[in-house]
Parts: structure tokens; sequence; C-alpha cells
């Protein structure tokens, strides 16, 4: 979907255990997305989990992903 997820949302795995915090979130325009990045328990830190975040009382699955979100694609001479 599109809804930003902000500050302060609480992540939860697929058995509504809480597992992290988003630290920072909005919409990233690049990407047609919301990104976010958040403090999460390490045994979900892996790449490609999937984990929820609670926004407006509804559960959206969020995919864990590696930085950048978007590949440079400019030359550093």
């Amino acid at each position: 979907g599109r809804a930003p997820i902000r500050e302060g949302v609480k992540l939860f795995d697929a058995d509504d255990n809480e597992v992290g915090l988003v630290t920072s979130g909005g919409f990233g325009p690049s990407i047609a997305q919301p990104i976010m990045i958040a403090f999460i328990n390490k045994d979900f830190s892996v790449l490609g989990t999937e984990v929820f975040a609670e926004v407006r009382k509804k559960r959206l699955p969020v995919q864990v992903t590696s930085l950048p979100f978007v590949k440079n694609n400019y030359f550093r001479g």
C-alpha cells in the first residue's frame, strides 16, 4: 500500500509478538512505496524477513531489506 509508516509504530511477527519499533519513516517517491528505518529483534533482522507494522489498527506486511533502498547510478570520479 501507500500508507506511510511513521516513527513510533510497533512491529510484530506472525504470532502477534512485538519484535521492533520504527525510528523514522515516510513515503519513498523513488520506489513508490513507504519506507522506514526501525530497531528490530536480532532474530528478525535477516534480509527478506516479513514482519507486520501496526498502522491505524491494521497490520501491514513489511519486509526487511538493506540500505540503500534505491541503488546509486552515478559516477564518482
